[in-house]
């Protein structure tokens, strides 16, 4: 019978912890995939990273998130008296003048906790940072396993919750597509280059928030007989084929606001007009 010491290097058992301890089972094999099994994680923690980077920016910049007609994702409904950007725009000026920092912060945590939470979002950073595990049939670093049970990750539990707060959130942003087809005298009858930005970011924005799996547990969860509520099950269904893309359109949406908000900025910063369609 061959010991650890009588297998080839890659199919030694290593010598740390995780799958590898002392009361787990007994796999010598570190892994069997022979393709490169590193690269997603890789790219997803790049990709998290470069929104993480971009967002926390653009969130604290507090300047040129207003370029009439068109409010910044990251800073609607603004709820600060300190929108100076945004006179004779949407500003809602809920909290007063006592909120000094940028208004952004006061709306972004909704949207972030609702993406953070997300079930493809948890994968993703449980993935691509945490290395739990790092990938499909491959051994995880950790010594122990508490699942999401323990704080912070219970507070994953909140999903549900995030998902009502996102539902308003995204009528905001319907909102302000809707304020895009006005001019920069706010004036109706006006598409720019901004309007479609806006439009497809919306289309996108919806069709994540709705094919969340705690919104097609909502719509058919706990039904006993789909026949007795033949809306819910065509409802149910339309959300289903949305779930099954839900990776996908979170990433596309995920990029489609950093976009929408890039936008705004390069036209409030005066980096070039926004080109008028009709």
């Amino acid at each position: 019978m061959a010991t650890g010491t009588d297998l080839p290097p890659s199919h030694r058992p290593p010598r740390a912890g995780g799958v590898h301890g002392p009361s787990r089972a007994a796999i010598a094999a570190r892994h069997l995939r022979t393709d490169r099994w590193w690269l997603s994680p890789a790219g997803t923690a790049a990709g998290l990273l470069a929104f993480i980077a971009y967002s926390t920016w653009r969130a604290f910049a507090n300047a040129d998130y207003y370029a009439a007609p068109y409010v910044s994702p990251f800073y609607s409904p603004c709820l600060a008296e300190n929108c100076k950007e945004m006179r004779g725009g949407p500003n809602l000026d809920v909290f007063g003048s006592w909120w000094g920092l940028s208004p952004a912060l006061l709306i972004l945590i909704f949207p972030l906790g609702f993406r953070l939470t997300c079930y493809y979002y948890r994968k993703a950073y449980y993935r691509g940072f945490w290395a739990s595990p790092p990938a499909c049939a491959v051994a995880e670093p950790h010594t122990a396993y508490t699942g999401e049970t323990r704080f912070p990750l219970v507070l994953q539990n909140l999903h549900r919750y995030f998902f009502y707060a996102a539902l308003p959130v995204a009528g905001i942003l319907t909102y302000d597509t809707v304020l895009a087809f006005r001019n920069d005298r706010y004036e109706w009858g006006h598409m720019g280059l901004g309007t479609l930005v806006f439009l497809v970011n919306i289309v996108l924005i919806w069709a994540y928030t709705l094919s969340c799996h705690s919104c097609r547990h909502i719509i058919g969860g706990r039904l006993k007989h789909f026949s007795e509520h033949p809306v819910r099950y065509r409802l149910w269904g339309w959300v289903s084929r949305l779930n099954a893309r839900h990776m996908q359109l979170a990433w596309a949406s995920l990029i489609s606001v950093a976009l929408c908000d890039l936008y705004v900025y390069l036209v409030a910063s005066g980096a070039f007009t926004d080109p008028r369609i009709f």
